[in-house]
């Protein structure tokens, strides 16, 4: 019997935010294995008592970027972690588009701005809305639009990133989204498992810091032979070639028409199992399948 921990995070007072957390323990315990809900950041937790750990839910790691991503080698080294510590790194920071841009990878244009660079209001678009987000963010934390009329506002917004040590991404807002929404592509065990497609999630004149939807007007989707091309070659751009328990690849269509790659997420995202409950099964037979690896 497969020992597996499902890695989640710590919510109280509130409760988990998690809905497929429940689902998936006893999807594993009825097929068999020996399954729990473990926060990351318990220090009494026995990492190498699990034949396998599965990073699902740790919703709160950007806050502790580094804290984290040093758990996640700890945990690697005592068990097998999924995905593994290298990804969790490389992943934990979005300035990885950079990287998926060297490599041809259609994605949306990005530059960084990191604490201390200078010109920082220069940098800032004249000529069209854009995005200003955290490189280490989730669930549109510190997030905003702006348009060239707002850039003392969008100034604000960079100082005080930057004063709490957050290096900046500026990107060119993707008209296409108010329409076409953002379609997330996901895998489990190496094929495509379902796919999903929401609205719009940053409105105009909402400040960085307010409470946003993560999720708005979720979908299942039907993804296009261009969308999944895409997301292929993204994951196929990820360095050194790792194996992948799960991935999601959020795409967007540029100014062409075409896809383009949002955010590529390796290291706790959503499932949706509960749009897609014909899903679970499929999920806990990959992670049965890897514990067993």
């Amino acid at each position: 019997m497969p020992r597996i921990a499902l890695v989640t995070y710590d919510p109280r007072p509130e409760p988990s935010k998690d809905d497929d957390l429940p689902v998936l323990v006893r999807a594993l315990e009825e097929a068999g294995a020996e399954a729990e809900a473990v926060f990351w950041d318990d220090a009494g937790v026995d990492w190498a008592s699990y034949d396998l750990a599965v990073i699902r839910s740790t919703w709160d790691y950007s806050w502790r970027a580094a804290e984290f991503t040093a758990w996640a080698h700890k945990c690697g080294t005592a068990t097998r972690l999924a995905n593994p510590a290298e990804v969790v790194r490389w992943n934990a920071d979005k300035r990885y588009l950079g990287d998926l841009a060297a490599a041809g990878v259609p994605t949306v244009p990005t530059r960084y701005l990191a604490p201390g660079d200078s010109g920082d209001s220069a940098a800032l678009p004249t000529d069209h809305e854009y995005v200003i987000k955290p490189t280490s963010g989730a669930g549109a934390r510190y997030a905003a639009r702006y348009t060239p009329e707002q850039h003392e506002t969008a100034v604000c917004h960079l100082a005080r990133m930057h004063d709490e040590g957050l290096t900046a991404m500026v990107q060119p807002y993707v008209k296409a989204i108010d329409t076409g929404g953002e379609r997330a592509l996901q895998f489990f065990g190496g094929r495509l498992l379902h796919a999903s497609r929401k609205r719009a999630v940053l409105a105009p004149d909402t400040a960085f810091d307010a409470d946003k939807v993560a999720h708005p007007g979720l979908e299942p989707w039907t993804p296009t032979p261009a969308e999944l091309a895409v997301a292929e070659r993204a994951l196929a751009a990820v360095p050194d070639a790792p194996d992948l328990l799960y991935a999601r690849v959020d795409l967007v269509d540029g100014d062409d028409g075409e896809p383009r790659v949002m955010e590529l997420e390796l290291v706790e995202p959503n499932l949706f199992l509960f749009l897609h409950p014909g899903s679970v099964a499929r999920v806990a037979e990959a992670i049965l399948a890897a514990a067993a690896s």
